[in-house]
Parts: C-alpha cells; sequence; structure tokens
C-alpha cells in the first residue's frame, strides 16, 4: 500500500502550491512539460498494468464502401455472370452483385468514367474515362486491379463497343474516326476507320463525334458507325467500304438494332424515332414521335425533347419492346423525368423522382442474334437505382436489397456500435419489417452475381444515421454488409408546420427544422436519445407493443444572465443555489407538459417548435417518453444542442450548449438543473471575471455575436447540411469575423488548413484588438439570411457551425480560446458545454467511494464533476427527488473537451451503469416485471476496486489520464500542436482498451491507455469538407466509418488482424458459369443469313495484315493486376485460372518478343549469307599465292 500514499504524498504537495488558479495552471501546461511530476507517479501504475497492445496490432485500410455511387455517368451489367458496374463523375466504380457483393475500386486520375463494358464471362471489365484512357480490370480477384491501361494522345473517346465473345474493342473519336484496339494485349491495331472514307465523298461537312458502334448481328464483319449530325455508316470490315450510308437530318443520340440484323431504329433530338431498313437506306420507312402532338392539319407531330437512348428488344411471343428515356413534350415543362416502354400499340411512361443517367435492358440471351427476350430494365438515376420487371403488364418494380437508401435525406450525423447485444438486431428488424411497401414485383432480384459469406466475424454492428428531415435508420452493419433495420420519424412528436400561422416558423429555421443534430443510444437499456437542430432533445424508450398516449414535454430556460456575475461580492447570488429550494420554482416554471405561448412584441419562454398535445399512435418500436424544448429568452431564440448524455440507471438525461447545461429527470419528468457554465464552478471558477455594468451589457444584447439566432445561420447551415461539400476554406462569412480568425495559437503559432487559420484552439489575434461597438454593429449590417459570423470548425463539438465562444487573451495560463463564433462584447461569459458522461466515479479528493458523476467538459478545456445524488431504494426513485451538486472539482486541458471513459485500477474500461430493457407496455404488470433491473459495473466494494480508478480526458489538443480520487495526472500526451482533433474515442481492441483520435489534418492515431502511448499514427485522409468532420466516428474491435460523399459510407479498420481476414469477408466478383450455347440457326438461316460465322476478326485486324498502329496515337501503360494482383485472389480454380491465364499473356508477350528477335537474327544471318557468297564469287578462281 505504501505506492498509493506516496502517490497522495504527491498530490498534497500538488495542491498545496500556492495560488488556485495558477497550480491549476501550471497542471495544465505542465503536462506538455512533465518529465518531473508526472513521470514519477507514473512509474507505479505501469508496473501494476501490463499493456498488451503494440503498434503490430494496428493497420490502416479501408473495408467496404456503401451507398449509392455518388455522381454516376455509366452503367455496365455481364447478362452471363448477372453482375452491374456503374461508374462515376469521381473516377470511381461500383460492382454489385446478389446482396453482400459490392465492391469499389478507384481510377487513380479521378477522371470521370464515360463508358463500362464487360468482357461477357471473362472475368474483366473494360472502362473509358474522360482522361482518354482505356483501363482492363481483373474481376478475377476480390480487390479488382487494371491488368492496362492505353492513353490516346490525339484524339479524344466518345464511345466503345466490345462484340459478345471478340477480343477486339471499337473504339469511335471525337474526330468522327474508329480505332481498334486487341483487349488480351492492350495494343492499337493498325486498322483504322477515317471518317473521310465513311462518308460520301462529296459531303462537304464533318459528320461530328461517333455516338455509335455496334456490329450486325446478321454479319460480324460489318459495324454500324453512327455519326452525331445524323448520318448513319454501315461498314464492311473486309472489303473496307461503307456498304450503305443513311441520313437523317436530326442530331442522333442511340442506335439499335433488331436482332435479325435488317432493320436498326434511331432516337434523334427531336424526340422522334427513325426505323430504317437495310435493303432502302435512302429514308426511314417509319418515323414516330411517341410523345408529340398530332397536328390537325395533318402536319408532322410537333418536336419533342430528344431521345437519349434507345432499346429495340424482340420476343419470341409477343410484340417487340421499344424501350427510350426523354422524348416528352416541351409543353409539360413540370413533367419528372420518365422511361416509356412500348410494347405494341401499348405506351407506358414510367416517372422518375430523379434524372435519368443511363437505362439498360436485361435479356435472356447474350447473343445479339436471337430473340432478346427481354425481362427487365435496370435505371440508373442521378441518385437511385431501380430494376423495372417487363415480365408482367403494370410494370412493378423490384425490390432493391441495396442499402443505396443511405441518402433518402441527407446525413447529418452518425453513430457506429461494434459488439453490441446480439438480440437487437432481429428485435429492430421484427419492428421495421411492418413498415415495409407493397407493390413491389415478386420475382427475385435479377443481379445475382458472385458470391459471398458470412466470413470469421460473428460480432453484432449496428450503424445509425440521422437524417435532415428528422428520420433516424438503424442499420445491420455486421460482416461487412449493410441493411435498413429500422426507421424513426422523429418529427411526428411535433405539430405540422403551417407557415403564416403564430410563430411565423420561417423566421427560426427556413428549412429542415427537425434535423438530427446529435444521437446518444445505450444498445443495453435501448434507450434512445435525439437532440435536433431547433434545440429540442427527445428521449425513447423501446416497446414492442402499440400504444395512444400524450407525449410529455418540458421546457427549459437555458440563457446567460448577464447580470448574475456582475457583482463583485459572489456570496451574495450562490453560484449553485439548494437544490432542494430550487425544485419547486422549477416544476412550475418547466413542468406544465402543453406548449405556453407568449403573444407579444418579444418573444419569451416559448419553444422554437408545438409539441403534439392530443394523444398519438405510437407503433411498435421506439416511442417518444419525453420531449424537452429550449425556450426563447427575452428575445433571443434559444442556441443549438452541443453536447448530450443520458443514463438509464440513473434515469437521466443531461445536455448543455454556448450558454450552459440541464439536467432532467426522465423518469419523474422533472428538470433537475438549468443553469449557465460559469455558475457550475462556484467559488472554482479558475478565471477572475471582472464585474460589468448591467446596462451597457444589455444595451448591446442584440448584438451579442453568440446570442444569436437559429434565423441567423439556419440558411447557410441547411444549404450545407443538404449539398454537404463544402471546403473548410469556404467557411468565412465575415471581414470582422476574418479579423478575429487571423489568430495565433499560443504553442505552435499559426494552425493552418489550405492557408485558413482554423485551429478552433487558438489565440485572438496577437494585437489583443477589441472591436468595438461601432465595429459590432457594422458586422450585423447585412441581408436577413446572412449569418454575422464565421461558422467555423469547433472541433469540440462535430456537428456544424455549433455555437462556441472564445476568452479574450488573458494573461493567464487558462487562456484558450475558441475561434468559433466569437463574441466580441459577451466573451467573458460564454463557454459551451462540449462532453458529457454518466459515471460511477470518485466526485472528489477525499472520497472513499464511488457515487453517482456526471463529468462535464467545456469548450475552454475544463473538467467538472457533479455528483449526483439518488433515492436510496428503487421504490422511492419515483416520488424522491434527484439532487445535483457541484463537487468542487476542477481538472484542466488544452483545447476544448471530446470524450471521458473511466478504466478501473486494472486497466480495464468501466462501463456505466444501466438499467436492462424491460418493455415498458407490457401486458404482464406483475410486481416482478415493474422492478428496474441495474446493472452497475463498478465493484460494490472500494477494497475490490483498489480504492482508485483512472479517468481518462480527451480534448481537441491533447489526452491526460488522471488518477481518481487522488486526482493526480499521471500521464499526458500532446496529440497535435499545430491542427484539432475532430474525433476521439476510447475503444476495446483485442481485450484491450486504446484511445482512437482523428485529426484535421488528416491523421488517424491510436493511444494506449493508460499510458497514452502512441500506438498508430497515419496521415490517412484529409478533411476536405465539413461532412468527413461531423461523420466520422471510431466503434470496438479496430473499425471506424465516415460519409465519403454526401450518398455513401466508407467503413474502415485500424485493426492489424482485420486487415489479415478482409480477404475472407471480401465477396467473390467472378463465378465460374457455363456460357450459354447459341440456338441452332436452322439449315436455311445458316444458308441464307449471311457469312457472320466466317469472319475472322484476327486475320483483319492483327499485325501481319493491318500493321502497326501510329505510337504516337496512343500510350500503353501496364497495369498493376497482374501476378502481384492475384496472390491476393482467393485460392482454389478460380485463382490459379487466373494465375495462368495472366502467365500465359505474359508468356505471349515473351514469345512475341522472341519472334521479333528471331526475326531480327535470320535477316542479319541472311545479310552475313549474302555477303559471305560474294566474297566467295571474288575470290573463287584466284590461286593461294594471289591472295
Amino acid at each position: 500500500m505504501k505506492k498509493f500514499n506516496f502517490r497522495k504524498v504527491l498530490d498534497g504537495l500538488t495542491a498545496s502550491s500556492p495560488g488556485g488558479s495558477s497550480g491549476g495552471g501550471s497542471g495544465a501546461g505542465g503536462g506538455s512539460v512533465h518529465p518531473g511530476g508526472t513521470a514519477g507517479a507514473a512509474g507505479t501504475p505501469r508496473d501494476e498494468i501490463q499493456e498488451t497492445l503494440t503498434s503490430d496490432y494496428f493497420q490502416i485500410c479501408k473495408t467496404v464502401r456503401h451507398g449509392f455511387p455518388y455522381l454516376p455517368t455509366a452503367l455496365a451489367f455481364d447478362p452471363v455472370q448477372k453482375i452491374l458496374a456503374i461508374g462515376t463523375r469521381t473516377g470511381a466504380i461500383r460492382i454489385l452483385g446478389r446482396p453482400g457483393v459490392d465492391c469499389y475500386c478507384q481510377h487513380e486520375s479521378g477522371a470521370a468514367v464515360l463508358q463500362l463494358q464487360f468482357l461477357i464471362n471473362e472475368g474483366a471489365l473494360v472502362s473509358a474515362s474522360a482522361d482518354d484512357t482505356l483501363h482492363l480490370w481483373n474481376l478475377r480477384q476480390k480487390r479488382p486491379a487494371i491488368l492496362h491501361s492505353l492513353k490516346f494522345n490525339r484524339e479524344r473517346i466518345t464511345y466503345c463497343h466490345l462484340p459478345f465473345q471478340s477480343k477486339w474493342l471499337y473504339v469511335g473519336t471525337e474526330r468522327g474516326n474508329t480505332h481498334i484496339v486487341n483487349i488480351e494485349s492492350f495494343i492499337l491495331s493498325g486498322y483504322v476507320i477515317m471518317w473521310n472514307k465513311a462518308i460520301e465523298l462529296s459531303t462537304k461537312t464533318h459528320p461530328g463525334p461517333v455516338v455509335h458502334l455496334s456490329d450486325s448481328p446478321r454479319d460480324e464483319g460489318k459495324l454500324l458507325i453512327g455519326y452525331e449530325n445524323g448520318t448513319v455508316v454501315l461498314w464492311d470490315l473486309r472489303s473496307k467500304r461503307a456498304d450503305l450510308r443513311a441520313y437523317y437530318d436530326e442530331a442522333i443520340h442511340s442506335v439499335a438494332w433488331h436482332h435479325e440484323g435488317k432493320q436498326f431504329m434511331c432516337s434523334h433530338s427531336d424526340g422522334s424515332l427513325t426505323l430504317w431498313n437495310l435493303k432502302s437506306p435512302n429514308r426511314p420507312f417509319q418515323t414516330t414521335i411517341p410523345h408529340g402532338k398530332i397536328q390537325r392539319d395533318g402536319k408532322k407531330p410537333e418536336s419533342c425533347k430528344p431521345i437519349l437512348k434507345v432499346e429495340y428488344k424482340t420476343c419470341k411471343n409477343s410484340e417487340p419492346f421499344v424501350i427510350f428515356s426523354g422524348g416528352l413534350s416541351y409543353d409539360k415543362a413540370c413533367r419528372r423525368p420518365s422511361l416509356t416502354i412500348m410494347h405494341g400499340k401499348a405506351i407506358t411512361v414510367l416517372e422518375m423522382d430523379h434524372p435519368i443517367v443511363d437505362f439498360l435492358t436485361l435479356c435472356e440471351t447474350p447473343y445479339p442474334n436471337e430473340f432478346q427476350e427481354p425481362y427487365a430494365v435496370v435505371v440508373l438515376l442521378e441518385k437511385d437505382l431501380i430494376v423495372v420487371d417487363l415480365t408482367q403488364s403494370n410494370f412493378p418494380i423490384f425490390e432493391n436489397p441495396y442499402p443505396i437508401d443511405i441518402h433518402e435525406s441527407p446525413v447529418t450525423c452518425t453513430e457506429y456500435f461494434a459488439d453490441c447485444p446480439p438480440d437487437l438486431i432481429p428485435v429492430l428488424y421484427s419492428v421495421g419489417a411492418k413498415h415495409k411497401k407493397q407493390g413491389y414485383s415478386n420475382k427475385e432480384w435479377p443481379i445475382s452475381g458472385g458470391a459471398w459469406n458470412l466470413g470469421a466475424q460473428t460480432y453484432p454492428e449496428i450503424i445509425i444515421t440521422g437524417h435532415a428531415d428528422g428520420s433516424v435508420k438503424f442499420w445491420d452493419a455486421s460482416a461487412i454488409t449493410l441493411q435498413m433495420l429500422y426507421k424513426l420519424k422523429t418529427s411526428k412528436v411535433f405539430e405540422k408546420q403551417k407557415l403564416g400561422e403564430g410563430k411565423a416558423t420561417a423566421e427560426i429555421v427556413e428549412e429542415d427544422p427537425f434535423a438530427v443534430q446529435m444521437m446518444y443510444w445505450c444498445p443495453e437499456s435501448r434507450i434512445f436519445c435525439v437532440a435536433g437542430v431547433s434545440a429540442y432533445v427527445v428521449v425513447y424508450r423501446f416497446s414492442k407493443h402499440e400504444v395512444n398516449t400524450e407525449i410529455a414535454s418540458l421546457e427549459v430556460r437555458l440563457q446567460y444572465e448577464v447580470e448574475d456575475i456582475i457583482t463583485p461580492e459572489p456570496e451574495i447570488i450562490p453560484p449553485f443555489p439548494d437544490a432542494s429550494s430550487q425544485l419547486p420554482s422549477l416544476k412550475s416554471l418547466s413542468g406544465s407538459t402543453n406548449t405556453v405561448a407568449c403573444e407579444g412584441t418579444m418573444k419569451d419562454s416559448i419553444p422554437c417548435l408545438s409539441v403534439k398535445t392530443r394523444p398519438v399512435r405510437m407503433p411498435p418500436g421506439y416511442q417518444a417518453d419525453l420531449v424537452i424544448q429550449l425556450v426563447w429568452v427575452d428575445g433571443e431564440p434559444p442556441q443549438q444542442i452541443t453536447s448530450l448524455a443520458v443514463n438509464s440507471a440513473y434515469g437521466l438525461v443531461a445536455f448543455g450548449n454556448c450558454n450552459g447545461l440541464a439536467v432532467v429527470d426522465f423518469m419523474q419528468k422533472t428538470v433537475l438543473l438549468s443553469m449557465g457554465t460559469l455558475d457550475l464552478y462556484g467559488s472554482s471558477d479558475p478565471y477572475q471575471r471582472q464585474p460589468r455594468s448591467p446596462r451597457k451589457s444589455k444595451q448591446f444584447a442584440a448584438d451579442n455575436f453568440c446570442m444569436r439566432g437559429l434565423s441567423n445561420f439556419y440558411p447557410d447551415l441547411t444549404k450545407r447540411i443538404r449539398t454537404s461539400y463544402q471546403s473548410l476554406t469556404e467557411l468565412s462569412d465575415s471581414p470582422v469575423s476574418l479579423e478575429l480568425e487571423r489568430c495565433k495559437s499560443p504553442t505552435s503559432g499559426k494552425d493552418h488548413v489550405n492557408g485558413h487559420c482554423t485551429s478552433p484552439t487558438s489565440q485572438s489575434c496577437s494585437s489583443g484588438k477589441r472591436l468595438s461597438s461601432a465595429d459590432v454593429s457594422k458586422a450585423n449590417r447585412r441581408g436577413p439570411g446572412r449569418p454575422p459570423f464565421r461558422k467555423a470548425q469547433s472541433a469540440a463539438c462535430m456537428e456544424i457551425s455549433l455555437p462556441v465562444t472564445t476568452e479574450e487573451n488573458r494573461e493567464n495560463s487558462f487562456s484558450r480560446s475558441r475561434s468559433s463564433s466569437v463574441s466580441s462584447i459577451d466573451r467573458d461569459s460564454k463557454e459551451a458545454i462540449t462532453a458529457l458522461y454518466f459515471m460511477e466515479s470518485f466526485a472528489r479528493k477525499n472520497d472513499s467511494a464511488v457515487s453517482p458523476c456526471l463529468w462535464v467538459g467545456t469548450g475552454l478545456g475544463m473538467v467538472l464533476i457533479l455528483s449526483l445524488n439518488l433515492p436510496a431504494s428503487d421504490d422511492l426513485r419515483q416520488s424522491e427527488p434527484v439532487m445535483v451538486s457541484p463537487s468542487g472539482t476542477v481538472l484542466t486541458l488544452k483545447g476544448a473537451v471530446l470524450t471521458f471513459a473511466c478504466l478501473d485500477c486494472m486497466g480495464t474500461l468501466t462501463h456505466p451503469p444501466y438499467e436492462v430493457w424491460r418493455d415498458p407496455h407490457s401486458a404482464d404488470d406483475g410486481e416482478k416485471t415493474r422492478k428496474r433491473k441495474l446493472v452497475m459495473h463498478s465493484p460494490s466494494s472500494s477494497q475490490d476496486m483498489g480504492d482508485h480508478q483512472f479517468a481518462v480526458i480527451c480534448s481537441e489538443k491533447q489526452a491526460k489520464v488522471f488518477s481518481l480520487p487522488s486526482q493526480t495526472c499521471l500521464y499526458v500526451h500532446n496529440i497535435t500542436e499545430t491542427s484539432f482533433l475532430l474525433r476521439a474515442d476510447v475503444v476495446t481492441l483485442c481485450n484491450s482498451v486504446c484511445l482512437a483520435c482523428f485529426c484535421a489534418n488528416g491523421h488517424i492515431m491510436t493511444l494506449s491507455l493508460p499510458s497514452l502511448r502512441p500506438l498508430l499514427d497515419i496521415n490517412y485522409l484529409p478533411v476536405t469538407d465539413m461532412r468527413i468532420a461531423r461523420t466520422f466516428c471510431f466503434t470496438n474491435e479496430g473499425q471506424a466509418l465516415y460519409l465519403s460523399s454526401p450518398t455513401e459510407i466508407q467503413r474502415l479498420t485500424y485493426s492489424q488482424e482485420m486487415c489479415d481476414n478482409l480477404q475472407d469477408m471480401l465477396g467473390d466478383l467472378f463465378t465460374p458459369v457455363e456460357t450459354p450455347e447459341a440456338q441452332n440457326r436452322g439449315f436455311l438461316k445458316g444458308l441464307f443469313g449471311g457469312s457472320g460465322q466466317a469472319f475472322d476478326r484476327e486475320e483483319l485486324f492483327g499485325e501481319a495484315t493491318a500493321g502497326k498502329a501510329s505510337r504516337s496515337l496512343a500510350q500503353h501503360i501496364p497495369g498493376s493486376g497482374g501476378i502481384e494482383g492475384v496472390r491476393g485472389a482467393a485460392g482454389g480454380v478460380i485463382g490459379d485460372l487466373t494465375r495462368a491465364r495472366i502467365a500465359l499473356d505474359e508468356r505471349g508477350q515473351k514469345l512475341g518478343e522472341l519472334d521479333e528477335r528471331t526475326a531480327s537474327m535470320m535477316a542479319s544471318a541472311e545479310a552475313f549469307s549474302k555477303h559471305a557468297h560474294e566474297v566467295m564469287l571474288k575470290y573463287k578462281d584466284k590461286k593461294w599465292y594471289q591472295f
């Protein structure tokens, strides 16, 4: 026991150092230069606790990407393998098969994908990019890689076509030329179809870019070339001349063949479809404008919008299908984008929610010269993917099994839970399944390729996403898949907004007043809590039973009153009023369940939204238990909530904003505490705040930067939530705030991200210049919708532009000024609550046993501990009041506090206590079911605990580990000097615990606990926009996620073990499937149906006949997907086949080189032989003595 006494002696020495605030300051500042004090104290626990984690346990790698591909541009389908590929504007390719088979790959150049072409049933894909490069992707490995690339230097690629079972790819260009590429070697053939040879010599104008290429289904030796200006040429590849030319006076967008190869259809820019017969190419034998109005005087129907694509598919037992996108009449301006299906005389128009990017008809056969028998249409929209069933007359859509509706409403926040209770997923699914939509096709999802197995990872994972419309979605994320379980609509607790009534809601929040800003979930007790953008908190309980009940609501007045601190004698106004005397007044102020609106010129004591007062039907699932709303105070709107915590065992919810802290008892539905941050300190306030004139403060209340309304900043917030694509450099709004932002970090000079000062913990201008009131009023002279402050990225609050204010430059060591929304007048009084944590802990230094506590972290790096005095027995919990009182404990860190955690004396993570879930509306109301069952993770006796615990606290600048109850700072680690943390979480990995951090400069770091040794530091991802900062989160077992685009979730792992096992968890894109046999064409068709079978492309396009292409035309770039890429592929037959195939390719390449060398040796040998023969003839008749 001596070692503990020794630590307490050290602690006593530290505590007795003169000057309260300066002593605390040395603790905070001394942390970074601690070789002496803490190292001495730290020696003891390091001997006790064996930390098992080392750097070998960590490695960063991306695992899987979920959601809809952002900004899609191209679509392709392999009809034999049944896999779908989608290309995007950012150079990404997503390959989808059966649910679970979802692969993401990225072009290094980032150039947009123009077109995708599968090598059908070959396990390969060709992509054409906007940088005029063709790439060949190997799909026979779990992570596709590029085998070859071919970069065109002089011409721009506009269209590609790869015939079925051919190794020659036709490439059309902007100049109107057609080139041919060998897929196996990725070398350009010398065979070129020049535009001037394809069109008639008498034509004086250029036909435009190539917009279509396809070989005739009847004869593979004939290539149909469509030019943009309306010219179509059928080119005979053998005789190298045009067989026919067709001209139309409207631009062509696409061309489609009839399977017999005697007719083809074109779609045009005037909304017309033309059908051409090869026997009479002078004019189309049928012209229709499907959506054009027929003129009364017999004239041609009026033109419509362009038909961007048409497909012409035949059926053996019914009329052919003509399917096209676009072509609607111009007079219907408000009509939504549509897909038209013409089947016989029936015309069906399917209206879409988003513009159509591309569509493909899925057919029973891959052979173009057979009856196509279409069964479905895949439609790629800008923000959705739908598949239409063509086999039913009403054309229902298939139910989409992929999680592509993540962005149904923009995602505003995320939470990730790994290794959660196993019964949660089936329970959430059972209540979510009842909300399934009806009317889907009853057939199986047609994109069913690839293979997927569960892998070795078995623990359940849940992702929760909060959205701009107030909805919350729970997703099953186990085994790197994603499936929606349950959707909760938080807006249903409020009355629908009616504009022009009472409160003029648009004044507060123009759009998305229900946007979810924060979420807190206790998986064990199933308590769920949401904080919304309109300054409200909703507490939900889970029930399997439907109920009809009124929603309880409370109103909290949380506004910092300047007058509270103007008097020099702090004793006159007790900083912490007696909780018991406070309680009745709080009840009378806020206990009303109905909203009381005070009508008048100045808004006061009214919330932003109205809670429903009538009984509400709540379906099984999450049901609102209590709504807590912050109210307007003296014409000032409530501030956004910046921190949130719930504890089911205590029955308390706590939340804070830039004004102060509120603690609510959600069991008794009462407000326990509602006060400004300064009052929480009581006499422990480390800042020597000067008294000020109340009149002067009141005079500028309206100009106060921090006490701004939601209406001031919300338009910009919604814009950012909706687009989610603002970079950190685009957040500045006013020259005044920019002046304030030119700040200097107290430790490391300027903090820069892209040239802007962005540190949320940097000091104000080094000159210490204060803004005059005139400057402030100038700053506020702007349009009603413009915010009068810069919404800087406060790392403490991971939501966008949370209101956190600053301290002015001070002499003492506590100045940690915040750069977010600086208040020029009230900066002395504002300090945001940035982190909250309920825990069984030691509240004071002399405590001998743990007790319920609330840890409070602020934007200035201060940590306060509040004691919670709960009724002794469970029976009294509903009637006796809960007391909340300050402990007087104040700890300090650099930068805003982000997270708390607690370790026991053995270094094991101690979880907060919780109440075991019981159904609040269970039919069985026996005494046993009504009694609460609490799980207290902390052992009851102090002997078991070793009479101390470790508190882990991380701010945006540093991490500290304190020993409790002595409050000695054992370890300190300065995480970053030049940047700031956006997210920090204490997580478990390999039965141990560590601190995971994500920094604004893109670094992901892990630190051991409790000693804070750096284990991992990788520059992973620069924060290019606020969306990443807002959604990044870590969870247990080495996993993390963030929103990589407005529509996609990127998951990653920082665990070496998971990186090693990732290959087993990923799906196979390629599975061995027999190519279906071609139908027997019959004797007569074989005799008169053309000579398609006798066409030898190799002979025509090979080097021997066509010669080599010009080297300057295109450059071959070998890819990384060779043998190295295959080593990562699955073993067995597929892997062996892949290796053999690539080895054969390489062998062929080497044989080609050997062939060239042999030919040159033969040529030189022949020359030598000839020369030798000439010498022999010269000296043949001479005698030896004549030489």
